[in-house]
Order: C-alpha cells, then sequence, then structure tokens
C-alpha cells in the first residue's frame, strides 16, 4: 500500500510517498538506491558521518545499472555482500518545495529505489567511506537507531514480508 508523509529536508518541504512492488520508474529519475540487510534476523544500520545510522545507499554512478549500485553501496557502507531483491521505489517530489532548483541535480519529481539484502558475506569494516560504524539491530529497535523519517519502517516491513524469496 502506498503511504505518503512530508518531510523536511535540510528546510526544504519534500513530499514522500512509499510505492511497494516490481514497477520500475524511467532510469533517468532515480537518484538513489538503498536496502535493508538482513543477517540472521537482524538488519543492518550504518552510521553515516554527519547523518548518524541509517541503511546503506547512495547515488548509482555513470555506467552502473542501479543492482550494482545497491551492491557496491553495501559493500563501502557496510562491508557486506548478499543477494538482493527489488521492494519498491520511494518517490521524491518537489512539487510543494518553493525552494526547489530546476535547474539543480535532481529531478522535480525523482525516485530512491529499495532493495532486501540477504547477507551472505560480512566482511572486515574499515571505516574506509564515509560511515564511522556498522551496528546488528533488532528489527524491533530499527525506528529507535534509524529514525530518518516513518517511511523507512514501512520500507522494513516490506522487506520482512519478503522473506528473502527473488523477485
Amino acid at each position: 500500500m502506498n503511504q505518503t508523509i512530508y518531510a523536511d529536508w535540510n528546510g526544504q518541504r519534500i513530499k514522500l510517498t512509499w510505492i511497494p512492488g516490481d514497477e520500475r520508474p524511467d532510469p533517468a529519475l532515480v537518484t538513489s538506491v538503498h536496502g535493508i540487510c538482513l543477517h540472521q534476523g537482524l538488519v543492518l544500520a550504518v552510521h553515516v558521518q554527519g547523518r548518524g545510522y541509517n541503511v546503506p545507499g547512495g547515488h548509482v554512478e555513470p555506467g552502473e545499472t542501479p543492482e550494482e549500485a545497491f551492491h557496491r553501496e553495501a559493500l563501502e557502507e557496510g562491508s557486506v555482500e548478499g543477494i538482493i531483491a527489488y521492494l519498491g521505489k520511494m518517490e521524491i517530489s518537489h512539487e510543494e518545495n518553493e525552494s526547489f532548483d530546476p535547474n539543480g541535480k535532481y529531478p522535480m519529481i525523482g525516485y530512491q529505489l529499495f532493495y532486501r539484502m540477504d547477507v551472505t558475506e560480512r566482511l572486515p569494516f574499515n571505516r574506509e567511506h564515509e560511515c564511522l560504524s556498522r551496528i546488528w539491530v533488532e528489527p524491533e529497535e530499527f525506528g529507535y537507531v534509524v529514525n530518518d523519517h516513518e517511511l523507512v519502517g514501512q520500507v522494513l516491513q516490506e522487506a520482512l514480508q519478503k522473506d528473502g524469496k527473488q523477485g
């Protein structure tokens, strides 16, 4: 079920809508990829410098598919590898953002893609990128650790319901 909230991102009012399912947006509108990484019933949270704890993710580099980008981000930020399944997309709308710059790097309406990763390998965490630490959290405690916005909890529920099935 789609769920919409409004969030304050650096003083800008942004409309966020979680859209679960297999449908994917135009690749040109994908601004980033993120994911819920699961291992032995626990969820990975990474401490991103300057942002607190979050799920691994980041921008798609030129020449990468979104799936390749998520694998890279999970490895860089959380030092994990695994099998991924697509969960859905977060629509990021600037239509009501009075500060939106139409000449900026983001589209008026863009998308963040979300994946579930079943971790198959936990590598040593060397703090080589922007993450200061990684922790493994009980799903019930996730909202107390990762408090970006409430839709991330909805993504977690979607990941837990997927139960490792490819999709």
